[in-house]
């Protein structure tokens, strides 16, 4: 089958020639932020996932679409990212969970593809130079070009009102009640607190009185995309509601929960975005391998509250944060794992523990 020419383009000028699959937009490109996935599977979790909002994703393992796709290993109701960049996309898939192809989901949603890049060049460039906006397309290259010079990134840019839930609804039977913000909230997420809380799920743009009057025995903050530091209204609730019940944070909700306790972000080079992150636990030692993807962390000593609990071996990023006084606690990557490895998920067991200390562990 032929496919399209397509060149992808940074804003710095490096210049990538592929060739276009999935969704072929009318304008004859797409932009976004582009970022590096290093996991080995889990691709279709990776593209459904609404932190990647606003971004594109290059994955650095070089065969991707092998075992089609699944509504099983969807993340959200649909992709929320701009486009994906791959190596080489597989025509057949070979799984027997597999209900199609992956190009096929890619056109069904609309998503934009270019196969045949340099991944690994593409990912040593954005190492050295950090996330870069940019555009792909099978237009002319010289207005794939133009736009990349007019593309934006994540910063101060509040994407999660794009994400988030319209209307609340609940998963779940168990006797506690736990309300979910959610800032982009993975499926599996919710499969997780759901097995075990009565889980209701509210748009990101939920007061805190609203919250209280849902009674619940403690709140979850979900995962998201875009700049913390752009989502004020959504801390100064968390502020509100510090102490009265407990809260357990990831991703977003983690550097929602930090600045709610004193601390501020930043954004880091290129990001964490994978599912092989070393991850100690430094009261107890243990070391997590972890699934993570988040492109801001928590400034080292902001904190004016609580103390730093986990950290990143491979560079010393604050991984998690826990305050005994206001009955919280959060963590930067993803134990959810979806995709990932699952060392971390004794973490929902944690919070089960800190609502019904009498909960028998899963």
């Amino acid at each position: 089958m032929t496919r399209p020419s397509a060149v992808l383009v940074l804003a710095d000028g490096a210049t990538f020639e592929g060739y276009a699959e999935g969704h072929l937009p009318a304008e004859g490109f797409t932009t976004g932020e582009f970022v590096f996935n290093t996991a080995l599977s889990g691709y279709q979790e990776v593209i459904t996932d609404p932190s990647y909002a606003g971004q594109i994703v290059s994955f650095t393992y070089p065969h991707v679409g092998n075992y089609g796709v699944t509504p099983l290993d969807d993340e959200s109701l649909r992709p929320w990212c701009r486009g994906i960049v791959v190596r080489e996309l597989s025509q057949v898939a070979s799984n027997w969970r597999s209900v199609g192809p992956l190009e096929a989901f890619l056109r069904h949603h609309r998503v934009p593809a270019i196969s045949g890049i340099d991944t690994r060049r593409l990912t040593k460039h954005l190492r050295a130079h950090g996330a870069l906006p940019g555009a792909f397309g099978h237009s002319d290259p010289n207005v794939v070009a133009a736009a990349a010079t007019t593309a934006l990134g994540t910063d101060n840019m509040d994407l999660v009102t794009t994400v988030t839930t319209r209307t609340p609804y609940t998963r779940g039977d168990g006797l506690t009640h736990v309300v979910a913000l959610d800032y982009g909230i993975k499926t599996t997420m919710v499969h997780q607190l759901a097995e075990r809380f009565r889980v209701t799920v509210v748009p990101s743009s939920t007061s805190a009185d609203e919250i209280r009057a849902l009674t619940p025995d403690g709140l979850f903050l979900s995962n998201g995309p875009g700049d913390p530091a752009a989502l004020g209204a959504q801390v100064r609730v968390l502020e509100s509601l510090l102490g009265t019940l407990p809260i357990f944070g990831i991703c977003l909700g983690h550097q929602l929960l930090c600045q709610a306790l004193g601390g501020s972000t930043f954004k880091l080079p290129f990001g964490h975005h994978g599912s092989n992150h070393p991850v100690s636990d430094l009261a107890t030692g243990r070391i997590e391998i972890t699934a993570q993807n988040h492109n801001y962390a928590v400034v080292p000593d902001s904190l004016s509250r609580g103390v730093v609990s986990h950290v990143n071996l491979n560079d010393g990023v604050i991984e998690g944060v826990t305050s005994l006084d206001d009955r919280c606690f959060s963590v930067q990557y993803h134990p959810e794992a979806g995709p990932g490895p699952h060392d971390a998920r004794y973490l929902f067991e944690r919070f089960e523990t800190m609502l019904n200390p009498s909960a028998v562990a899963h």
